[in-house]
């Protein structure tokens, strides 16, 4: 059981990683949630490839469910180290937005300038928990799909739910 634990976090643990890395990439983190759903179900993939037993959509949602946890932490941090880009590219849109634009509201001018695109630490973890909650979910998900696409269905030599139907010989024929 302890092996099956650990297995479990090292998947996650690797599928959380590049799920986050991706979300937390800017233009690449458009598809954010296919990432999360892809990272659980390379989570699942890899539980189920060195798993000795038949693994249930259960085991799908947990490890689909520590993915996601882990990936939110990876995308925070990627964004946080992305914050810079993603201001100037911002500042740059908002710029030709306003060229063309007829009215722009009062106070644009100083929005880049006097910080107020700097989130406070409150934001900052309500958007955490936010994150973990669409995260977990999405990879429960990609889990329990993983799990029904790379899990074994039953154990060689097992073959309890299997119906035997014997194969045709021909000699019924008239």
């Amino acid at each position: 059981m302890d092996n099956q634990k650990s297995a479990m976090f090292s998947a996650a643990l690797i599928g959380g990683a590049g799920a986050g890395i991706l979300s937390g990439i800017p233009f690449v983190s458009c598809l954010c949630c296919l990432w999360i759903i892809g990272g659980a179900m390379l989570a699942a993939y890899l539980l189920a490839k060195d798993s000795p037993v038949v693994l249930t959509a259960g085991d799908g949602a947990i490890v689909g469910v520590f993915t996601g946890i882990v990936a939110v932490v990876v995308q925070a941090i990627i964004s946080f180290l992305f914050r810079p880009v993603n201001r100037e590219f911002f500042r740059r849109m908002m710029e030709r937005l306003s060229e063309y634009a007829e009215e722009m509201p009062p106070g644009f001018e100083g929005f880049f300038e006097g910080g107020s695109t700097q989130a406070s630490v409150p934001a900052f973890l309500i958007g955490i928990l936010v994150s973990a909650i669409v995260f977990s979910a999405l990879g429960a998900l990609g889990g329990i799909i993983g799990i029904s696409l790379f899990g074994k269905k039953f154990l060689p030599g097992k073959t309890e739910g299997v119906i035997d139907v014997p194969k045709d010989t021909g000699d019924s024929q008239p």
